[in-house]
């Protein structure tokens, strides 16, 4: 993911329960590895200019959608409801969705869509 403020972005992830390590927040470039294996990135916009100084965000437009599973429909409402408390900007208030699962949308601190989600039975 190619964020404008890194410490701000891998605090929110954090939030949701990604294992990244506190000194990673003044890095240019910062790795994770999920559960199975698969690895998630941050870098600056300005460590992507470093070697694209082409790079402009409103032309970038490629940015990732992110789901995370809570454990019960109650767990989606705490979670929209602390982030938002804290002043993250929110998308979509908890709802039951008609596929069978409570879910909520906030932003994350570049605007990304970030799905709260849990299974209704």
């Amino acid at each position: 993911m190619v964020v404008a403020d890194v410490a701000a972005s891998l605090a929110f992830y954090r939030r949701l329960g990604l294992d990244v390590p506190a000194d990673a927040d003044t890095a240019p470039h910062v790795e994770t590895t999920l559960p199975g294996g698969l690895r998630l990135a941050w870098d600056s916009e300005e460590t992507i200019r470093s070697f694209d100084p082409s790079y402009a965000r409103e032309r970038a437009g490629n940015r990732i959608g992110l789901a995370f599973r809570c454990a019960c429909p109650a767990d989606v409402d705490a979670l929209f409801a602390e982030l938002t408390a804290d002043g993250v900007r929110a998308h979509l208030a908890p709802f039951d969705a008609p596929w069978g699962q409570r879910y909520a949308t906030v932003l994350d601190p570049d605007g990304g869509s970030v799905d709260l989600f849990a299974d209704l039975g």
